[in-house]
């Protein structure tokens, strides 16, 4: 690229970009594009190409911020308790930096568009976890980003949504398109993979961000799990042509059977099969493991070096391998195929499912319970069940062999089945696609990654520091049809003191013991907090139209000790006493 094409590509980049830029005060002094198709990923985009764009810078800047400043390794070899800390301090960088550059992307919509998130982690506790594990900062369902009056009247619309017994998804998407409003839902895992964050390992934490071009049909906040096989598609549609159905209930024998038929000579140890490992995951995952392994499919372990030359792990990070899924030969000619089993995170697997096409993979899903007891093939049936029906505990004692299981362990299964259908997860069908969670048969989305520590999947490095205050930041967009990976190069236009302060949360700063007295006040304060109530205390809050009324009783002193609830009250009640209009919004229980 000749010296004008390069400085005209930054210029544009800039300009493009220059909401983002400016919320964190960064200087771009550069950008490498590299599409893997001849086309931009936004000529395929249902967004405007500046917001395309800005959804990039936004997923670096939380990259860059949270890397920098979210104590990346000070969980390594802590007790429990700081542990748990340090991944809620992560997370609430994480969350705060995405959700300040979706607010300040948002000012540039069409006045009749809003984004909302309809699927985020960080509520509910995974398996062996405690409850507090779960109460992580997190973007969670119904949150709206849009041009103020659009906001307030979407706001009001998901409330009843949220409260209002009998309002259906159906009657929230029809009021919006008799109104004229489009929304775009979105999947949210400000940051994939905190554990490893926290414990300071050098892969796998990144940002990931998916919009879609209307609301996803849940209806509620949920995160559980889902079964997920992803497959090359050359092996779906060989076995189509063989008029073999192929999906995540098939047995693996077939599947295997499939992929031979696909490619011919193929050795069996070649077939690679990532699956999430551990102790934790024998129940539900072991007959998989011993089903493959008696194909003689390679399971892959920690250790073993995608064709990036990076190492890969299996103790979490279920989306970044979908990006490996295909066929490759290796030095010697042999053939070579990658794909991903068992299950991941609801907000995981949706976003993998939703890039089936641009990824040239097929992938199948099924609702799970919560629970880690049954294999992932009784896992499915049992989440089809009819909770109310007279023989549900007989039904359900089926599945664990005849068992006569309690009545609290009959009770936690059917309130499972119970919180899916009041989400309006798609349960009745014999797999998932992501089909199921768009209400349009034509849909489009938009993914915006940005890589905090190197992928061992895609090859894609994390942040990486050229100098003093000058970082680089790798990021990717896709779409169905196109994807592109671009490379910015920053640098901090202040001090790195200063430049905490500004991807730091007002919150985490006034609980480390900053005194609101003591800095200028500006009424973007009140917003700022209102967001981040929303984000890191959202349990404790309860909305009454315009009103927040804030319930720090509600908070478990294992999420927040008390003494930091009682340093969040008395920041509170200082902006409540000293700036009553700015803070009208706001009531402390």
């Amino acid at each position: 690229m000749q010296d004008i094409e390069k400085r005209n590509l930054i210029a544009q980049w800039a300009f493009d970009t220059r909401p983002v830029l400016l919320r964190f005060h960064l200087w771009l002094e550069d950008v490498e594009v590299e599409r893997f198709q001849a086309d931009p990923v936004s000529a395929h985009s249902f967004t405007p190409r500046g917001i395309a764009r800005c959804l990039a810078m936004t997923s670096a800047a939380t990259a860059l911020g949270t890397k920098l400043f979210g104590d990346y390794g000070a969980g390594a070899g802590k007790d429990k308790a700081t542990y748990n800390q340090v991944k809620k301090n992560a997370d609430a960088i994480s969350a705060y930096v995405m959700s300040e550059g979706l607010w300040t992307t948002t000012r540039t919509l069409p006045e009749n568009h809003a984004i909302m998130v309809s699927l985020g982690e960080g509520l509910m506790p995974k398996a062996g976890e405690t409850p507090e594990m779960g109460a992580n900062p997190l973007l969670g369902f119904g949150r709206v980003y849009a041009r103020p009056e659009v906001a307030r009247i979407v706001d009001r619309r998901v409330r009843r949504l949220l409260n209002e017994p009998g309002h259906t998804f159906e009657q929230f998407y029809g009021w919006l398109q008799d109104r004229g409003i489009t929304v775009w839902g979105a999947a949210v895992d400000t940051l994939e993979n905190t554990s490893r964050f926290a414990e300071g390992k050098p892969t796998g934490p990144m940002a990931v961000f998916h919009l879609f071009d209307s609301p996803l049909t849940v209806s509620r906040p949920y995160e559980s799990y889902m079964g997920c096989l992803t497959l090359p598609r050359k092996v779906a549609a060989s076995a189509e042509r063989d008029s073999v159905l192929l999906d995540y209930r098939t047995p693996r024998k077939q599947v295997m059977a499939a992929i031979e038929a696909t490619y011919p000579g193929i050795r069996r140890e070649n077939v690679h099969v990532w699956t999430l490992r551990g102790k934790s995951r024998v129940g539900r995952l072991g007959k998989l493991w011993e089903e493959w392994k008696a194909l003689g499919a390679h399971l892959v372990e920690d250790g073993w070096k995608a064709p990036s030359g990076i190492e890969v792990f299996t103790d979490s990070g279920t989306y970044a391998p979908t990006f490996l899924v295909g066929s490759w030969a290796d030095g010697a000619g042999a053939t070579h195929v990658f794909l991903c089993d068992g299950y991941a995170a609801t907000a995981e697997a949706m976003q993998a499912a939703s890039l089936s096409s641009v990824l040239d993979v097929d992938t199948t899903m099924a609702t799970f319970s919560p629970a880690f007891t049954l294999p992932c093939d009784a896992e499915g049936k049992l989440m089809q069940l009819d909770p109310h029906a007279p023989d549900f505990a007989r039904r359900l004692g089926e599945l664990f062999g005849g068992k006569v299981l309690e009545a609290g362990e009959v009770k936690s299964y059917a309130e499972a089945i119970e919180e899916a259908e009041a989400a309006a997860m798609p349960l009745k069908q014999r797999v998932i696609r992501a089909d199921d969670f768009l209400p349009e048969k034509k849909w489009g989305v938009l993914a915006s990654l940005g890589y905090m520590c190197d992928d061992p999947y895609s090859g894609a490095p994390g942040v990486t520091k050229v100098r003093d205050g000058v970082y680089k930041v790798t990021t990717r967009l896709a779409t169905r049809q196109a994807s592109a990976k671009m490379t910015f190069t920053f640098r901090l236009m202040e001090s790195l003191d200063e430049t905490r302060l500004i991807f730091s949360p007002l919150l985490s700063r006034f609980l480390a013991g900053v005194d609101p007295a003591s800095r200028a006040v500006k009424i973007s304060d009140s917003g700022r907090i209102r967001n981040e109530l929303q984000t890191m205390l959202s349990q404790a809050l309860e909305h009454d139209g315009e009103k927040i009324r804030v319930h720090l009783d509600r908070v478990d002193e294992r999420v927040m000790p008390k003494e930091k609830q009682a340093a969040i009250r008395r920041v509170l009640e200082w902006y409540k006493a000293n700036h009553p209009v700015w803070f009208s919004w706001l009531e402390i229980g």
